[in-house]
């Protein structure tokens, strides 16, 4: 085990590389938008600020969170906009979903004032995306910004390092604040979770039951790693599958969980609909259902192992940009496959163990014999490292 003290003296070390900045720089000045997605507290501001301060040109910093500036940029003109900007050759909206009508606006600067980059930053995909979708479609660059990955946290201080914070991963997660602040880990989750999960999604209008929505993240979050039904949701929480799905998706666009649907194509008895629930961030998950437990004492270990491979797997595939389809596997024999990747025709397919002494792993018969082009591994700890940073195979 590591001493605490050690874990406080790695933990607060330098300002940790997100991945994406450097495929964020090949794009400035290309004649388009850059927009940035991600949750609160993901590091956003942080990346654009460490991003800008390199550059040479005049950069006008704007915050969609303040009034005057909604309105400064709300119905206004290409004239308005070029007063407004003046010489800044950069100009940097943050919350820029906060803005009515800011896909017109940052269509406006890319169109009529071609030399001047714009980059937005919003922590709603669904209101910023549904901001700029038509207006900037063919006029902009869009990111993602997650948590940070095991990736960025081995390249800012090597794996063996890494891997001395793995369960410590697996309980309270890999938001900054988190990584940054250690000693404070349950009270800052549990802080973050509260603003993270409802502050956004309690603005829309179509979220109109909180407590409906904290009984849904709830029975999710219990049935971590299971597949799930909307129907059965529904009855736990008193509402029907309709109401279960639009709150999902809801969240799914607020980057709380994300959707992992069933492999079904040749096998006659395979799931068809079915889908499983992850969540993005591993502590965010442990907050909803306040339970902090050492994995030691825990009942959960696998589901936790599990949303962590997943979750950071996808981050990593985002984070290099790699086109992959991601399923998992189920027969109504209960035959199952933990997870799945599809890429250029090739099928790659993983088991999850976090006890390594339980036995040989076999994957199904039925499976190996209806697919073709199959890579398969078992991951563990002793080799996680491969799956989340060294290798995409």
């Amino acid at each position: 085990m590591v001493e605490k003290h050690n874990i406080n003296r790695m933990e607060s070390d330098t300002i940790i590389t997100r991945s994406v900045q450097a495929r964020i720089e090949e794009r400035l000045f290309k004649g388009k938008a850059i927009i940035l997605f991600g949750p609160r507290q993901a590091g956003k501001t942080t990346l654009i600020s460490n991003l800008l301060q390199s550059r040479s040109e005049q950069i006008l910093s704007l915050n969609g969170d303040e009034p005057d500036v909604r309105e400064l940029l709300t119905n206004c003109t290409s004239t308005q906009l070029r007063s407004l900007i003046g010489k800044n050759k950069i100009i940097f909206i943050d919350e820029a979903q906060r803005i009515p009508e800011i896909g017109l606006t940052l269509k406006l600067i890319t169109d009529q004032i071609p030399d001047v980059q714009v980059i937005a930053t919003g922590s709603s995909a669904f209101e910023l995306n549904s901001y700029t979708a038509e207006s900037l479609t063919g006029r902009k660059f869009e990111f993602k910004l997650y948590p940070l990955s095991c990736a960025e946290l081995i390249e800012h201080h090597s794996f063996l390092e890494e891997k001395r914070f793995l369960e410590h991963r697996l309980i309270y997660g890999s938001y900054p604040e988190i990584i940054t602040t250690p000693g404070h880990e349950e009270e800052l989750i549990k802080l973050l979770a509260g603003s993270y999960l409802y502050k956004d999604l309690l603005t829309l209008e179509q979220i109109n039951k909180p407590v409906l929505l904290e009984k849904i993240l709830r029975a999710l979050a219990l049935q971590l790693g299971s597949e799930i039904s909307y129907q059965e949701i529904g009855q736990l929480v008193s509402a029907n599958s309709q109401t279960v799905e639009k709150y999902i998706d809801l969240l799914e666009k607020a980057f709380v969980l994300f959707r992992l649907p069933a492999l079904n194509r040749n096998v006659r008895n395979e799931i068809k609909k079915g889908k499983k629930i992850y969540f993005y961030d591993n502590g965010i998950r442990n907050a909803i259902i306040g339970n902090f437990t050492p994995l030691a004492s825990r009942t959960d270990t696998g589901p936790l192992w599990e949303n962590y491979l997943i979750s950071e797997r996808l981050k990593m595939l985002a984070n290099r940009s790699v086109d992959s389809k991601c399923y998992f596997w189920r027969t109504t024999q209960q035959q199952e496959i933990d997870y799945i990747e599809e890429r250029q025709q090739q099928l790659f397919i993983y088991e999850f163990k976090w006890n390594v002494k339980k036995g040989h792993t076999r994957f199904p018969k039925t499976f190996l014999r209806n697919y073709e082009n199959i890579t398969s591994k078992v991951i563990t700890p002793a080799n996680y490292d491969e799956f989340l940073y060294s290798e995409l195979t």
